[in-house]
Formats: structure tokens, sequence, C-alpha cells
């Protein structure tokens, strides 16, 4: 199991290799996915303090490039629970008034293409 520390929330237990937005509704946290979880609206958006992952897909690399947000946010749509977290979910029902969006499938769309999370030159 991986724990998660989410601020403000309760600690969430999670499965390794879950869906993190998945892990965090069930935990309680009234984490946005607008898109339905297909890495195209960033509300999902987290911010990690310990244990981001290292890996990210193609289409979370390209939609935060897009928004001009790549090394400020993570979307957990598009994150497997891989390894203990804290961090702080940015974008909540509670947060912002928006419902939050068709339910996410359990694994992560589209099809996942991994790279490594880009360097400090690149954009982190």
């Amino acid at each position: 199991m991986v724990q998660i520390k989410v601020e403000g929330y309760r600690n969430i237990e999670a499965r390794e290799g879950e869906r993190l937005v998945l892990a965090l509704e069930r935990g309680g946290v009234d984490i946005l996915h607008r898109c339905g979880g297909h890495a195209r609206c960033t509300t999902c958006r987290v911010h990690f303090t310990e244990g981001e992952p290292e890996r990210m897909t193609v289409a979370e690399r390209d939609k935060l490039t897009e928004k001009g947000l790549l090394g400020e946010a993570r979307l957990s749509c598009q994150i497997e629970c891989r390894g203990d977290m804290v961090l702080r979910a940015l974008q909540t029902v509670g947060t912002t008034g928006l419902e939050p969006g068709k339910e996410p499938a359990e694994f992560i769309e589209p099809e996942p293409v991994w790279v490594s999370l880009p360097t400090q030159a690149e954009g982190r």
C-alpha cells in the first residue's frame, strides 16, 4: 500500500499502481476532473512537496506545457500511485464551486507513453 498525505484532508491509503485522481476521490478529496481524466483540462492539478513521481505521461507533459504549468503542477489523472506522497490538491469542488466532472476510468487515458520529468533547463 502507498500512503498519501493531502494538505487539509485525512491521510489516504492507495493501492500500488492505482490512479492518483481515483485514490484522492476515494479518500475524500473533492478533486476536480472536468474532462473525465483524459489530460485535457488541467482541473485535477496537484502540487507535490514529497514523493513526486519521476516520470510523467507525454499527454501530461504536453498539456502542462500548453497551459504554462510545467514544473508548477502535476495532473493527478496521469499519475499512478507508486511510493508514498505528500501533496496539495490545487482545484477542488469546495474551492471552485464547480462540479467535479465525469468519473475517470480505472486506468490512465489516453494510453500512457512515459517520459522522465523535465530538468530545470527544460522547464522544471
